[in-house]
């Protein structure tokens, strides 16, 4: 793994030279960011590499990525998600240059997939890893699952009593033994931590595990490269905990560093009024502080983000923005981006429409100015909140009769 320096602490900064058997700062406790030798992988990939290259999944970008040898893959096609452009939204919103980043076409209909592939093939690697545990509000867990039950490898999940059924759902399709926790997600992420370390669990979680922003920042390799390497001006993400804003842009310093890009994009923070403390800390003073952590969209839900310290690091290097919107507003935003794109996005990634609406009221982004919307996971993710932001049908008999009242009543 010549290509790895080691780790970064994102907190104080202490470098970690390789071997390093933590996930942690040895100094302070604080979340890792691996570090590579540019110059070295530039040395065996370019952009002609990757012309040649038919495999079109994440894995394109294996050399960006943590491994010392070929990684062991799940046997589903995980990335290069579709990067729509959204004329008729756009036009509707005034922008001549709007794309969506349609990240819910992944395996388990979700973002997550990047991060729990890299975390698998990485436990494989390292540790032969046979039991993986992870606490989320389901997301994360489903992914994990999805992904390690066709390599034979068990998975114990932590989630909240709240979780969507949706998700749930998955989870146990795939197999995973569901631990349901009477709390906040922060309180199933503390004792899913507690407990793998008592009885020796990879554990998977985000904010954490170091290597879940190593899948997600091939987010950002994709946009710029199914936009033949035009870096967007603008790239909206939702935010939870902070991992894929700070994957997100991780992924685009390592296009900039290998040469791929020429310049940066900014990043707007896309989250929930109940639960947006890396917006607090971005629009106040950079600190991170609870909050009360709920909202409609259970995927970022969160009341003290785990990796939120790397995701204000991430907006103030990109010279970001940072947009908390209602609940009222993300349950809007789901219809909107439906009808108008095809795209249907479950609450925490309708608010990255909701957040480019306050934007643009804000009166920062031009209106020709390129800009990508994240959709971290599809509506069917959690299909309650959905009902919630459309009407409901109507029921009749089977009559030609009824059929006619219904349009008499304006019903089309």
């Amino acid at each position: 793994m010549k290509h790895v320096k080691g780790y970064v602490c994102i907190v104080c900064g202490e470098e970690h030279s390789l071997p390093y058997d933590s996930f942690t700062c040895r100094r302070c406790d604080g979340n890792l960011q691996v570090s590579y030798d540019y110059t070295l992988i530039r040395e065996r990939f370019s952009r002609q590499d990757l012309e040649s290259n038919r495999d079109y999944s994440m894995w394109r970008y294996t050399p960006l990525m943590p491994f010392a040898r070929e990684p062991s893959r799940p046997p589903v096609q995980i990335g290069w998600t579709p990067l729509y452009r959204a004329r008729r939204l756009g036009k509707k919103l005034g922008l001549t240059r709007l794309y969506i980043k349609d990240d819910g076409r992944n395996p388990s209909a979700s973002t997550k997939d990047r991060a729990s592939a890299v975390v698998i093939a990485k436990s494989l690697e390292t540790e032969g890893a046979q039991i993986i545990a992870c606490a989320s509000t389901g997301n994360a867990a489903s992914s994990l699952a999805c992904l390690a039950a066709p390599m034979g490898i068990r998975t114990v999940i932590f989630v909240p009593e709240t979780a969507p059924a949706a998700k749930v759902a998955q989870l146990l399709v795939f197999g995973a033994s569901v631990i349901m926790v009477r709390g906040t997600y922060d309180e199933a992420f503390d004792l899913c931590l507690h407990a793998s370390k008592e009885f020796g669990w990879y554990n998977r979680n985000t904010g954490y595990n170091p290597y879940t922003r190593e899948g997600k920042k091939t987010i950002a390799y994709e946009v710029c490269e199914q936009n033949g390497w035009q870096c967007p001006d603008w790239v909206f993400v939702p935010v939870g905990d902070g991992n894929i804003i700070s994957g997100v842009w991780k992924g685009f310093m390592d296009l900039r560093e290998m040469g791929f890009i020429d310049r940066l994009p900014k990043i707007a923070a896309c989250q929930a009024e109940g639960s947006d403390a890396v917006t607090r800390a971005i629009n106040a003073d950079g600190v991170i502080t609870p909050v009360e952590g709920r909202t409609v969209a259970d995927s970022i839900a969160v009341s003290m983000p785990r990796d939120g310290e790397a995701a204000v690091q991430a907006l103030i290097h990109a010279e970001g923005s940072a947009f908390s919107v209602s609940d009222d507003e993300i349950l809007a935003a789901i219809p909107e981006m439906a009808r108008e794109t095809g795209v249907f996005a479950e609450p925490a990634s309708a608010v990255s429409l909701a957040a480019l609406r306050g934007a643009l009221h804000a009166d920062i982004i031009g209106e020709d100015e390129t800009v990508v919307l994240l959709v971290t996971g599809n509506g069917l993710k959690d299909v309650d909140s959905a009902m919630l932001s459309v009407g409901k049908p109507r029921v009749i008999e089977p009559k030609m009769g009824e059929v006619r009242r219904l349009l008499s009543e304006g019903f089309v």
